[in-house]
């Protein structure tokens, strides 16, 4: 008995040498993961090693199309996780540059494309740094984890581990489609991409540790359509578990506007409706197709009611406070919808509000009071609605979140980056921030924000500015609280009156004015009118 003891205790010594050694992993050497050894390379920035190309679900093809994302098969010997894995199929910049599939290095286009890359800081597995997972913009039908505006060294150099991954988009990612949602077991089809999301978080948990990360805290933060995504995340009961913290930068669950979410069902009949104008009676002929035209034929719908991952409409879950119990950071900018500005005939005060009626029904007058405008200013005034119908969209969220007990920060980005000689000034227009939160100023941007690399890498204003921003979003990820020493004082929500925020602008951030009170009320009106699911 005394020699079994014995062994017992040698073998439990043995486990926890075991163990000190993997936690003090050199990364420098191959790091293992849960499918086989992987191999980085070093960072742009000097203590920064980066890994890409890493696999994270089986590849999405064949009978796998429109299916939740599977394992990874593993693999032998040392994976070089040096370059970027190919971006999921979407096309290209038509006219405009599409940071994913339009520089000179980037990786392609495939269907086999759910892959992750990684920035650390950590020296040695078991550090438990903050991890940020970037979800990328694009209106659901384009990006991916390898665009330079994304890339993560700076981010790392402050201290957290970076995440960014490709998600299917357009309608390889969201489709909904009644004989997928049979086979599915969960009466549910249409968002793959939020499902290829959750599959990469659990790659995260199960492996960040490795890389120096801790499983325990994740922030998901992201952009337009990957900021709908990420609040879609603190609304699903499959992402449970997975994050401790949420980013949404200008877009949340309703999308970039006041209303309801689709259905599964409504998806459905527009999906049958388009396969049957090219001819696809079946799911079989769909599969089928080459994935550039199921991409170009079939509808993209964004994220959907699936009965699955979203459950019900979110505004339900968030006013039912059934969403996930995770601390947020919110947000919008000014001037959201400048890039629509010359769009259309000249306005004028006549103009607008003959067509107060058209765009806002019942609600006119109530519009016309928020929104008065003479010739002079009709123009920025025309573009107002679509800035402020999606801020108040965010207070709406980080209001629902403190409700439950969370702590919630909400900013208004009113910055105006410099924009080169002959170019639309677009102002504090939507993307505007994405260069500031990633501290990568010299990165070409992504559409529509076009302000100026040229003008604004090395200008110690937008240099100190991009600093203080992408500190207020680690600073987040790490601790749940934006504020750190030299950052100007950021309130909680609960703090700001209805008519405050926190205003993110160079040299004078700090509390202040939002949306004015006719508007708040404006669009509460709205919500009571248009969103019929409360």
């Amino acid at each position: 008995m005394k020699g079994h003891k014995v062994t017992l205790r040698i073998a439990a010594a043995t486990a926890m040498l075991a163990a000190a050694s993997a936690a003090h992993a050199d990364l420098n050497k191959p790091v293992k993961t849960n499918a086989g050894l992987v191999s980085g390379t070093p960072g742009k920035v000097e203590g920064v090693t980066a890994f890409k190309g890493i696999p994270f679900a089986a590849a999405p093809v064949g009978e796998r199309r429109w299916k939740a994302p599977a394992a990874v098969t593993p693999w032998k010997g040392v994976r070089t996780a040096d370059k970027y894995g190919k971006v999921c199929i979407q096309p290209p910049g038509n006219g405009r540059v599409n940071p994913a599939t339009d520089m000179p290095d980037s990786p392609g286009m495939s269907e086999d494309c759910l892959s992750l890359n990684l920035w650390t800081p950590a020296k040695a597995a078991g550090e438990k740094r903050p991890v940020m997972v970037w979800i990328y913009g694009g209106a659901y039908g384009e990006g991916g984890g390898n665009a330079p505006f994304s890339e993560g060294d700076q981010l790392a150099k402050k201290g957290v581990v970076l995440v960014t991954f490709n998600y299917r988009v357009g309608s390889l990612g969201f489709m909904a489609h009644p004989e997928l949602s049979k086979e599915s077991g969960k009466n549910a089809s249409g968002n793959y991409a939020l499902m290829d999301t959750i599959a990469a978080l659990k790659w995260i948990k199960a492996n960040i540790a490795a890389f120096g990360g801790d499983p325990d805290n994740v922030t998901v933060f992201g952009e337009s359509a990957g900021a709908c995504m990420a609040a879609a995340l603190v609304g699903s009961p499959e992402a449970k578990g997975l994050i401790r913290r949420a980013i949404s930068e200008s877009g949340a669950w309703m999308g970039l506007g006041i209303t309801n979410m689709m259905t599964r069902e409504a998806a459905e009949k527009q999906a049958v409706a388009a396969a049957d104008k090219i001819g696809a009676k079946t799911l079989a002929e769909l599969r089928a197709l080459p994935a550039q035209d199921a991409y170009d034929k079939l509808p993209r719908t964004g994220m959907i009611v699936d009965g699955w991952v979203i459950p019900e409409d979110l505004t339900i879950t968030f006013a039912k406070g059934r969403q996930n119990a995770v601390d947020i950071l919110v947000g919008s900018n000014a001037e959201e919808g400048s890039f629509a500005a010359g769009m259309g005939p000249p306005m004028t005060a006549a103009s607008w509000r003959e067509g107060a009626e058209k765009r806002w029904g019942s609600l006119a007058e109530a519009g016309m009071a928020a929104y008065p405008a003479t010739d002079e200013d009709a123009k920025q005034v025309a573009s107002a609605p679509f800035s402020d119908a999606m801020g108040w969209h965010m207070r709406l969220y980080a209001d629902e979140q403190v409700k439950i007990g969370k702590n919630a920060w909400h900013y208004f980005f009113k910055h105006r980056p410099p924009y080169d000689p002959g170019k639309p000034d677009l102002g504090a227009g939507h993307t505007a921030e994405i260069p500031y939160v990633f501290d990568n100023l010299a990165a070409p941007r992504t559409f529509p924000g076009q302000s100026s690399v040229a003008l604004m890498a090395g200008n110690p204003t937008e240099e100190a500015f991009a600093d203080q921003i992408s500190s207020y979003w680690v600073n987040f990820a790490r601790t749940g609280n934006p504020n750190g020493p030299g950052l100007p004082e950021w309130p909680m929500v609960k703090n700001l009156a209805p008519t405050e925020a926190m205003v993110l602008d160079a040299g004078a951030s700090g509390r202040g004015p939002w949306l004015s009170q006719a508007k708040i009320d404006f669009y509460q009106k709205m919500f009571e009118r248009d969103v019929t699911v409360r």
